[in-house]
């Protein structure tokens, strides 16, 4: 039985043609030329959906014009807009559309998978992925890929700002001096120099900022829940509360601080806040870049609709507050466009979800250009007994060069490439496989 969210999503049984000279066949044809002149000598198979060769994508929220044009160098069809779209506006667009890209104010809900006939994909051009209903979207068969580390160093860059920002009372000082008022003055300024810098979650963003610091001549101890390889002279302590009560400056890298851990940082210390959820707001100062709830789109008012206490955190002098723009510099959304685009062509074209946040990682070995009979099945299907054996009774008939399969929770993925396979063929697979009662979504590449 099908899942209901792609009932509409059968293919016809007639056998359809790959168009030669279609945008996708051309770049391809370009592509392969260009390894030739380096010399390579496997090259790999171009493969195309059976089902539906024009692809259309539509990238939201001014993604990087990088990303557009690799995207459209593959041979898609690419609509980009420069905003968010509301709910009502994607259940109104989505249906047409096989892959979306979105950045952080987008939300992609169960109403709007619903409404997504066509999707295949889903591209966060950002770190994170809660405005997507992932569980959803898997169910679906939908993979959801994003970019975890290619704004690491833009994070840790703007960190290492705010630690010099507050230890210098910089920001009160240019209030003060835009208001007429004159104030210069060294009580309670400081050096970083010497200073302990604590870093909660020493990840892609933390191990960056700790080399960095220590250019700074910092002290620099870390948290983290497992056990991770210092850089440089980085030390990481066993609690939380030890890292509390030593450091001057306590930056954080992972989801949460409570009221209590707080109270037990070290009086005169000052907290950094560039990861993604909540903290409390009881600090003597602090940097803040990330909040509970945040506006929808630039211009719009962050005040108490937004979050019950924002005018008052707005009124004290030692915060700084900034709009979520720890990754926002050119460089990092270059990188992010890069990673996200070649993602989102790798499943499209090969099937491979390497890198899905929400779906079983699996990928093969490309076909090569020599083996132009091979056909590779792409199978989402419910993690339930008995599949794989239903599947490989189907292919029986078939050389299967490779296969591989994964889950994860209620989700299974299988890629399986087999050889011999007429046009007619490919037509009979299809329906078979999808007519399976485990099917979720299945695609034919060849």
């Amino acid at each position: 039985m099908n899942h209901p969210y792609f009932q509409t999503s059968i293919m016809s049984p007639q056998p359809i043609a790959i168009p030669q000279k279609s945008p996708r066949v051309v770049a391809a044809l370009r592509h392969r030329e260009s390894l030739a002149t380096l010399g390579v000598i496997r090259q790999p198979k171009v493969l195309h959906p059976v089902d539906n060769e024009n692809l259309r994508l539509l990238l939201l929220e001014n993604i990087s014009q990088e990303a557009v044009s690799y995207l459209r160098a593959q041979g898609f069809t690419v609509d980009h807009y420069t905003r968010a779209l509301s709910e009502d506006e994607l259940v109104e667009k989505i249906p047409q559309y096989h892959a979306v890209g979105i950045r952080s104010k987008t939300r992609i809900t169960e109403r709007v998978i619903k409404a997504a006939s066509k999707l295949l994909v889903i591209g966060c051009f950002c770190i994170g992925t809660n405005q997507v209903d992932l569980d959803t979207a898997a169910k679906a068969g939908i993979p959801v890929f994003n970019s975890p580390f290619s704004n690491s160093r833009s994070v840790a860059e703007l960190v290492i700002a705010e630690i010099i920002a507050l230890s210098r009372q910089l920001f009160q000082r240019s209030f003060e001096l835009r208001e007429g008022i004159w104030n210069k003055q060294s009580k309670n300024c400081w050096e970083v120099r010497g200073k302990t810098l604590g870093i909660v979650g020493y990840g892609h963003i933390g191990s960056q900022l700790s080399v960095l610091a220590e250019a700074l001549g910092m002290r620099v101890i870390f948290y983290d829940v497992i056990n991770m390889m210092p850089l440089g002279s980085a030390r990481q302590v066993e609690t939380l509360q030890v890292l509390l009560a030593e450091a001057d400056f306590v930056t954080l890298h992972f989801n949460m601080i409570s009221r209590t851990e707080l109270e037990q940082m070290k009086e005169g210390s000052y907290l950094i806040n560039n990861a993604r959820g909540r903290v409390s707001k009881h600090l003597a100062g602090a940097a803040l870049d990330v909040f509970p709830v945040e506006p929808a789109s630039n211009g719009a008012p962050f005040d108490d609709s937004i979050n019950s206490w924002s005018t008052t955190l707005r009124s004290l002098p030692n915060v700084i507050l900034s709009p979520h723009i720890g990754g926002s510099t050119e460089e990092a959304q270059r990188m992010i466009g890069e990673e996200v685009s070649q993602a989102l062509a790798r499943y499209l074209n090969y099937g491979s979800t390497v890198g899905a946040v929400n779906f079983p990682e699996v990928d093969l070995r490309a076909i090569t250009a020599e083996q132009g009979d091979h056909v590779r099945v792409c199978h989402v299907h419910n993690n339930q007994p008995g599949v794989l054996r239903q599947v490989n009774d189907i292919l029986s008939p078939y050389n299967v060069e490779k296969q591989y399969s994964d889950s994860k929770g209620d989700v299974a993925y299988l890629l399986a490439d087999i050889a011999d396979v007429s046009p007619v063929d490919v037509n009979k697979l299809r329906d078979q496989i999808s007519q399976t009662r485990a099917n979720i979504l299945t695609r034919l590449l060849a």
